[in-house]
């Protein structure tokens, strides 16, 4: 059998593992990968891969502060390209957002062009918009050329980037973060640089300093649009000793005075993260709706600064109690919540206090120090070396002319020389005396000290460039003695740490421009709870609704017989006089109860407007009865079946659309009844014409279910053999005994008959036939 043969008789190895294990092994490298690598920011200088990328990639392009600008396109290419192997648009989008000064506090990306606003505007494509690095951004990568850091291969192995960037300032504090992970999330606001700093300069100067402490440094978050956080003081000490925890905030607002006793309300800050346009929609939502009657207007004149002017209805209004009631129902008033969630070393997600956070930062700040210090001192001792040979040429000047002149190989000549030990003294002009002596060269000159030497322009041979190669190396020697003292004392390094912190709270701090804090701190004025009545004005309407359900409200109390018109094929059914500040409630046949202010009414112009717009009435269920709350009164209910209780009004009040359930009804009942209790018996007839009179203490009160029996109906062969009722339920209202019972006659008058002792009997009876004269409708109204 040939090789081929051998070889095409090997099949592929395989494995057999249980499915469980194989998809959680696979699934946890995703979760570990989203956790590291996407979602959770770096403890050490607050940023996600891709953001470090997108700035380090912005670097290698050299786009400073002070330079020009290049095009998006060009960067997010870039970044994709060469370290972030995702979409352009997610790396766009990234880099967008660090350069928009509503989300961060201290802006990484300086944007030309549209990168998107506070209305919730997405930014211009990135062919249209060009960016440069700003000085913060800087700042976070100051020292990444001084082996600050550690640099990793970029995906594909043909480049490198850094692991962390070295950050001048404790960045996860200052612009925040936010992301959701794999089973954790992290949402961290935005601080104030000024505050931060204090509060490391502290903790350098008490290691062991108390949350507390910190806390009077750092007192809450400083978000970029301001705003003002009425969370109270020990709450927020809470969230931060914890990780975790929320902030309150509301608008800033103020009133404006415009003459003769009128007053607007000037919104000028809004909270963290909520878009101009959705709030002005829902303050308008509000207007519409009456929600909040006392407020009539609202307009956005916002330009380059935020403006958002509230006309109040009344100039008799209380602003505070205004404002309280746009906080509770509208976005002038969020909660930001914390969560502390990030990577410490880079590794290990752990919700962390605000004194770990800045712990990890100011000992990252210690490790940068070190290994720049390190970096520096090989600098130095590789300079030192090439000036020891300079001087060494200077001093056996003669004889370098020679090997370099006469030798066939200069280079190797003048390693093999022995040049002696000899004491450098120099003497200038001013009679400068080097303090320092050549370390001597017994074996000669190493091949970098060759390599400079040969390297040497001929200008450079002049007595003054050798005073001045002397003078750089006494300097070189006396930093290079400073770097060895730093090194070996933990007391220095924290010094020179905390004089960097200075430098840069000088730079990006309260007195820099746009370093001052932006977001106040005020006690929470509750505003107590107002019966919503209370700030109406009060206004008499005749409310009228048709059979079709179109309600409106005309104004003043118009005669209850007037002429009103209405649709075609419609005609008028209820017809009242209410006020403006009254509840209406609306008794549906499917036992639900829904209420409507008076004030919300539309106007009489016109038809009106169904009333299935205002509350969420099905169409198979119709209007019982509209009557107007008044609290303490009863109601008597009762369903197509003969069952039926009593409620107190206050009890069928509904709060939303949607109504309150108060009568349970069986499949094809319906509640036909609702009117208000008045007497101290209750009538009963039915479809078939039995008339029962029983004491109104027969009857439960109750808050809601299906409710008792009210009458006795038989069951009667109906058509095609089927049972049926008997009858039914045609009308229940309550009277006083000793003044009698009244119906209404065809002729538009009222009878009453207080003889009406033989129709007197128990709950739940059939009773008998009505007196006569009763109406033929079987109803009592």
């Amino acid at each position: 059998m040939s090789d081929e043969t051998d070889d095409r008789n090997i099949l592929p190895t395989t494995t057999a593992e249980p499915l469980s294990r194989a998809i959680g092994e696979r699934y946890l490298t995703y979760a570990l990968s989203t956790i590291m690598h996407r979602a959770l920011p770096d403890a050490r200088d607050g940023l996600k891969p891709v953001h470090r990328r997108i700035l380090y990639a912005m670097r290698e392009l050299k786009l400073s502060p002070a330079g020009g600008f290049r095009k998006s396109a060009k960067i997010s290419g870039d970044v994709m390209g060469n370290y972030h192997p995702h979409g352009d648009a997610a790396i766009y989008d990234a880099m967008a957002r660090l350069a928009q000064d509503f989300n961060m506090r201290y802006p990484l990306v300086d944007g030309q062009g549209n990168f998107g606003n506070i209305d919730g505007d997405n930014p211009a494509a990135s062919r249209y918009t060009e960016a440069r690095l700003t000085f913060a951004a800087e700042a976070l990568m100051e020292g990444l050329a001084e082996n600050a850091v550690d640099f990793r291969p970029n995906y594909d192995g043909t480049l490198e980037e850094p692991v962390v960037l070295p950050a001048a300032f404790p960045n996860l504090l200052a612009n925040g973060s936010s992301g959701i992970a794999v089973g954790m999330a992290t949402n961290i606001p935005p601080h104030n640089l000024h505050e931060l700093i204090e509060a490391c300069l502290h903790l350098i100067k008490s290691p062991d300093a108390r949350d507390e402490t910190l806390v009077g440094f750092v007192p809450g978050p400083d978000f970029p649009t301001g705003g003002v956080i009425v969370e109270p003081r020990e709450a927020i000490l809470e969230a931060y000793r914890t990780g975790r925890g929320s902030f309150r905030t509301r608008a800033r607002w103020s009133v404006e005075d415009l003459g003769r006793g009128t007053w607007n309300i000037v919104v000028t800050e809004i909270p963290f993260q909520v878009q101009k346009s959705k709030l002005i929609e829902r303050l308008a939502e509000i207007i519409q709706t009456k929600k909040i009657p006392l407020l009539a207007d609202v307009r956005d004149e916002s330009a380059d600064d935020i403006r958002i002017v509230l006309e109040p209805r009344s100039k008799n209004v209380d602003p505070e109690m205004l404002m309280g009631m746009l906080f509770r129902n509208s976005d002038l008033e969020t909660r930001f919540s914390l969560n502390m969630n990030v990577l410490i070393d880079g590794r290990t997600p752990k919700v962390c206090s605000l004194k770990e956070v800045l712990r990890a930062f100011l000992d990252h700040r210690r490790e940068v120090l070190i290994r720049r210090s390190q970096h520096r001192m090989e600098k130095i001792d590789h300079r030192l070396e090439v000036l020891e040979g300079f001087i060494t040429a200077f001093l056996n000047l003669d004889r370098v002319i020679d090997i370099i002149r006469y030798d066939a190989d200069p280079k190797a000549a003048l390693m093999a020389e022995d040049w002696g030990r000899k004491q450098v003294r120099a003497t200038s002009e001013k009679d400068y005396v080097s303090p320092l002596t050549l370390p001597h060269t017994d074996d000669g000159l190493s091949e970098v000290q060759v390599e400079a030497i040969l390297n040497m322009r001929l200008r450079s041979l002049r007595k003054l460039e050798e005073m001045e190669l002397l003078k750089e190396q006494d300097e070189l020697m006396r930093e290079r003695a400073d770097l060895d003292d730093l090194l070996g004392s933990d007391t220095l390094q924290w010094a020179k740490i905390a004089d960097q912190l200075r430098e840069t709270q000088k730079a990006f701090g309260k007195d820099a421009p746009g370093g001052a804090r932006r977001t106040g701190f005020a006690d929470a004025a509750e505003v107590e709870d107002v019966p919503l009545e209370a700030m109406i004005e009060k206004e008499p309407i005749t409310v009228i609704c048709s059979k079709m359900g179109w309600i409106r409200a005309m104004k003043g109390h118009q005669a209850l017989d007037a002429e009103v018109k209405f649709k075609d094929g419609d005609e008028g059914r209820f017809v009242f006089h209410a006020e403006t500040t009254d509840k209406i409630l609306l008794a549906g046949s499917n036992g639900r109860f829904y209420t409507l202010l008076g004030a919300n009414l539309p106007g009489g112009r016109g038809m009106g407007e169904p009333v299935r717009l205002m509350v969420d009435l099905p169409n198979e269920a119709d209007i019982v009865d509209l009557l107007i709350y008044r609290t303490g009164d009863r109601l008597i209910v009762a369903s197509s079946a003969g069952e039926g209780f009593t409620v107190p009004v206050d009890e069928v009040v509904a709060q939303t659309r949607a109504g309150k359930q108060v009568m349970n009804l069986a499949d094809g009942v319906k509640m036909v009844v609702c009117k208000p209790v008045s007497g101290d018996h209750v009538a009963i007839v039915s479809k078939n014409r039995k008339l029962l009179v029983f004491p109104l203490t027969e009857l439960p009160d109750m808050t809601r279910g299906k409710g008792v029996r009210l009458q006795k109906y038989n069951m009667a062969r109906g058509r095609q053999g089927v049972l049926e009722l008997d009858g039914g339920l045609s009308d229940v209202t309550t009277f006083t005994l000793a003044d009698g019972l009244s119906w209404a006659m065809p002729n538009g008058n009222t009878r009453t008959e207080t003889g009406i002792a033989d129709w007197i009997g128990r709950r739940a009876g059939v009773g008998k036939a009505p007196p006569h004269g009763f109406p033929r409708d079987n109803r009592f109204t």
